[in-house]
């Protein structure tokens, strides 16, 4: 008895109602991060907003001092315009390392870690080299602790 063998050719499937598609391919393109014109933008905010920051700091303390005349002499200027060459290119950093760590937050609350970073450097410099406490100013313009009147009272100083 001999055994049938392979039909001569191969089997072909049953026609079905939808064409085939094509192959589909798993190539998505290259990884785009999430939000990746915003990233940038931000950084470059931040680092402008830090250096308005820092400038900022050094003319209200500066101003704080002149006011009351105290620490405004040669030294003082000189310190003040010292501290410029140090404070702004550091707020400026600060608020850049604040932004790109703050980078997953969602669109809207990414400025807001920097800005408030930036408000409370602000703050800490007036209130550490704008006041000098005990040095002798005009006790007429500003008290003993050398807080110019127009300073608001609801912020530390």
């Amino acid at each position: 008895m001999t055994r049938p063998g392979p039909p001569p050719y191969p089997p072909q499937p049953l026609p079905s109602a939808q064409p085939p598609s094509p192959p589909q391919s798993s190539y998505q393109g290259p990884a785009r991060p999430r939000g990746r014109w915003a990233t940038p933008l931000l950084l470059v905010t931040a680092a402008l907003a830090g250096a308005a920051a820092g400038c900022s700091a050094i003319a209200l303390a500066s101003r704080a001092r002149a006011y009351c005349d105290a620490g405004w002499e040669a030294g003082g200027r000189f310190e003040m315009t010292f501290l410029l060459v140090l404070v702004v290119p550091g707020c400026a950093f600060l608020a850049l390392l604040i932004a790109f760590l703050s980078r997953e937050l969602p669109l809207l609350l990414r400025p807001v870690p920097f800005l408030l970073v930036l408000a409370l450097v602000v703050l800490v410099f007036f209130a550490t080299k704008g006041t000098l406490d005990g040095y002798p100013g005009n006790p007429e313009r500003c008290g003993a602790d050398n807080v110019p009147p127009w300073w608001p009272g609801w912020l530390p100083a």
